[in-house]
C-alpha cells in the first residue's frame, strides 16, 4: 500500500510538472548584428516570438491568455555612484557605493502592467526590475545601497539607457507576439541579451534567452581598437594631429 501511494504521488507530481512545462518559447531577432558606422543614428530592434507546445506536449495544452515580459540587457561594467557635498565652500565626494558587473543598458518591455503579470517577489527573484540590478551588483556591506542605487537608475533612465515600457509587447494572436525597442545612437558596444519570460496567471511558465551584438565598424572600429590596444601611441597621435591642425589653421587665417 505504501509503495502504491508513493507511486501515485510520483505520477501526480509528474503530471503537474508536465502540465507546467507544456509551453515553450520560440523567438527571433530582427538584427543579430548591429553595426555602428559614422552615420549611425540609432536603430529599432524587433523581437518576434510564439508560444508552442513543449516536446511531448500536445497543441491542446496551449491555452492563453499569456503574458510576456522582455528584458534587454547590455554589457556589464563596474560603476561607482558618488555623493558630492559642500564642505567649507568646496564640493567634494563624501560617500560612494561601488557596483560590480552593472549593466550599461537595461530595458523592460511587457504586454501589460508588471504588477498584474506577476508578484513583486517573482519580479525580484528573476531580476526583472531595474532596482534589482543595483542590489545584485552592489558590493557586500555597502551602506545606503537603496539610495545610491535609485539615483544610479534615475541617471541611466535620463540617458535612455534604462527604461520600462509596459505596452512594448503586442500579441498578434493568442500565442504570437512582437516587440520593438528603439536603440539610441550612443548605445554601448558589446554583447546584449534579450531574455523573454512567459507568464500565465502570475506563474512563470518558460523563459528563453537570445543574444545580439553591437559593434563599431570601419574607421570607427579602427579608432576604438587603437585606443584600447595602443593607448600611449593613440594619445601621442592625437596630440600630434592637434598640433598640426592648429598650425595649419594659423597659417590659413594669417593669409
Amino acid at each position: 500500500m505504501i509503495r502504491a501511494a508513493a507511486l501515485a504521488a510520483l505520477l501526480a507530481l509528474a503530471s503537474l510538472c508536465g502540465g507546467a512545462r507544456a509551453e515553450q518559447l520560440v523567438t527571433t531577432l530582427s538584427n543579430p548584428n548591429i553595426a555602428i558606422t559614422s552615420s549611425f543614428s540609432g536603430e529599432t530592434l524587433s523581437v518576434f516570438g510564439n508560444v508552442e507546445p513543449d516536446p511531448g506536449a500536445s497543441r491542446d495544452q496551449i491555452a492563453g491568455p499569456y503574458n510576456v515580459v522582455l528584458v534587454i540587457i547590455g554589457p556589464s561594467v563596474n560603476r561607482v555612484a558618488r555623493l558630492k557635498t559642500n564642505r567649507f565652500g568646496l564640493w567634494m565626494n563624501t560617500e560612494q557605493v561601488e557596483f560590480d558587473t552593472f549593466p550599461t543598458f537595461f530595458h523592460v518591455l511587457a504586454n501589460d502592467r508588471l504588477e498584474k503579470i506577476a508578484t513583486h517577489e517573482t519580479l525580484e527573484a528573476e531580476h526583472i526590475l531595474p532596482d534589482a540590478q543595483t542590489r545584485v551588483a552592489a558590493r557586500p556591506n555597502s551602506l545606503h545601497v537603496e539610495r545610491f542605487g535609485a539615483e544610479l537608475v534615475r541617471l541611466m533612465t535620463e540617458k535612455r539607457l534604462f527604461g520600462i515600457n509596459e505596452l512594448g509587447v503586442k500579441f498578434l494572436s493568442t500565442t504570437a507576439y512582437a516587440a520593438q525597442l528603439p536603440l539610441p545612437a550612443d548605445i554601448p558596444n558589446g554583447l546584449f541579451i534579450a531574455q523573454t519570460y512567459l507568464f500565465k496567471d502570475g506563474v512563470l511558465l518558460a523563459k528563453r534567452g537570445d543574444s545580439f551584438a553591437v559593434n563599431k565598424t570601419g574607421f570607427e572600429r579602427f579608432i576604438s581598437t587603437s585606443a584600447q590596444t595602443y593607448p600611449l601611441l593613440y594619445g601621442l597621435t592625437c596630440v600630434a594631429l592637434a598640433l598640426v591642425t592648429g598650425w595649419l589653421a594659423g597659417v590659413i587665417f594669417k593669409r
